[in-house]
């Protein structure tokens, strides 16, 4: 699914154009990027959050090369789904719609 499929969806549930559900969503992107740029986490209770894990320094292996190189310990972005989110998945439903 993409961003264009969630703003028809979004759009044809609440009667708003196309447009002003764009704006929206990008509204909603941008306050999450800019929480998590200024080390918030944030919660949405019965879907899950979105917060920053420091991964450590490591070594890898460029698999073109076989080289090893060191990577530098890092900040990222995770998400940690809710129990309700979880329980809610269905693993018949995901695995019938691969097919």
């Amino acid at each position: 699914m993409t961003k264009a499929d969630i703003v028809d969806i979004v759009s044809h549930a609440t009667g708003l154009t196309k447009v002003d559900t764009e704006a929206v969503i990008d509204g909603f992107i941008a306050t999450i990027s800019n929480s998590l740029q200024r080390g918030k986490r944030i919660e949405f209770r019965g879907f899950g959050s979105f917060s920053l894990k420091v991964r450590k320094p490591k070594k890898a292996r460029n698999p073109g090369t076989g080289e090893e190189i060191r990577l530098p310990e890092r900040i990222v972005p995770v998400f940690k789904p809710s129990k309700i989110l979880k329980d809610s998945i269905k693993v018949d439903n995901i695995t019938s719609s691969r097919k």
